[in-house]
């Protein structure tokens, strides 16, 4: 028997639909790969939600940005599949439910057990984000990139940013998620 949605839930999903739309375009400039606030809010997501209702946030994100709305960090549509980037929108899906999972249920929510659900939520963006980065690269668009290349501009440049905001997401939803429970 499904579980129906609240008009609570409802509205948090939309608004860490809109907050990952917001993230896109919250960038720090560093050199080569830009550094957005999207991974924080997908994992927040996950971490207050639930991996259910997490990822059906960051879902909702993503179907939003293949139809047209121009929330991506390079604007919208459906060729945005075609970009070598997309990969990791399928993982911040995929990391906000992984996320959710590891944290929903939990009689006490420590900083290490929602620091640890966030490793492993940044593991399987970066996965997802590097392994269709190097697939579109390299058999679609034909315009190849080697592992070390991948590895370097996808990962070593990119992932320091993104373990910052791990710990950040750690502490901010140990504190958020009892507030939230109490609506």
């Amino acid at each position: 028997m499904k579980k129906k949605i609240t008009t609570k839930e409802m509205t948090l999903c939309a608004l860490f639909t809109v907050l990952t739309a917001v993230g896109a375009f919250l960038k720090i400039p560093v050199p080569v790969v830009p550094f957005t606030l999207q991974f924080l809010f997908t994992m927040m997501a996950g971490l207050l939600l639930g991996g259910r209702l997490g990822a059906a946030s960051v879902a909702l994100y993503a179907l939003l940005g293949l139809l047209g709305l121009p929330v991506f960090a390079e604007g919208g549509g459906f060729w945005y599949v075609l970009k070598p980037s997309f990969g990791y929108i399928i993982g911040f899906v995929i990391g906000s439910y992984v996320t959710g999972k590891m944290t929903e249920g939990l009689e006490r929510l420590t900083f290490g057990r929602v620091l640890a659900a966030n490793f492993a939520g940044l593991a399987i963006v970066y996965g997802m984000g590097m392994v269709y980065y190097y697939i579109i690269s390299n058999f679609v668009i034909d315009a190849p990139i080697g592992l070390w290349p991948l590895f370097l501009y996808c990962f070593l440049l990119a992932v320091p940013g993104d373990i910052c905001l791990c710990f950040l997401a750690a502490g901010m939803a140990k504190r958020l998620k009892p507030v939230i429970a109490n609506m």
